[in-house]
């Protein structure tokens, strides 16, 4: 099967988008994808915030990046964008770091007037990193994803549907197994 690499944009460490993308990592890998996921807030600081291209940190995400089949990219949307951290990851990378690459873009956010972000904001960028498909994206509200006292994460039932859908079409786009979407859709 197809290795994902999963990225999380958000800069907080108890981030409801970085939840719901190891939520979804699970989904992938019952699908018989091998998922590796990446918190970009967790790649030095210096790196990022100084632009070296020559760092280790971004070294070895552009090896991750090269190595996907597929990048499933989630963000935090902050004043109808994706996150800046996310944009300091995606201007050190290569120019088509996304070439030959099946894409799902998702998004977080407080409030439904931000939802067009995916189309308006990050899928242009993305696009321009060359990716064979860019498969729908999805927006979920905030209040939607919810955290247990023991780390679980609960998505109101709408919302799951969708991203479970979305998920299932990007999983196939990279030749999942479609036996699995009748069993758990």
């Amino acid at each position: 099967m197809a290795t994902i690499l999963s990225v999380s944009g958000s800069p907080s460490a108890t981030s409801r988008t970085a939840r719901l993308l190891r939520h979804l990592d699970d989904r992938l890998t019952d699908h018989g994808h091998d998922v590796i996921p990446l918190d970009v807030r967790t790649l030095a600081a210096e790196a990022l915030l100084h632009a070296d291209f020559r760092h280790p940190a971004i070294v070895g995400a552009t090896a991750l990046f090269e190595r996907a089949d597929g990048i499933v990219i989630g963000t935090p949307v902050y004043k109808a964008a994706y996150s800046g951290l996310l944009k300091s990851l995606l201007d050190l990378l290569p120019q088509y770091a996304l070439a030959g690459k099946t894409v799902l873009p998702l998004a977080t956010g407080g409030t439904t007037a931000h939802v067009l972000a995916i189309d308006y904001a990050l899928r242009p960028v993305l696009n321009s990193m060359g990716p064979a498909h860019i498969t729908p994206g999805w927006f979920t509200l905030d209040k939607d994803i919810s955290v247990g006292d023991d780390g679980s994460l609960a998505v109101a039932p709408g919302p799951a549907e969708a991203l479970a859908q979305v998920t299932d079409q990007f999983s196939l786009a990279l030749g999942g197994r479609p036996t699995l979407l009748a069993a758990t859709g």
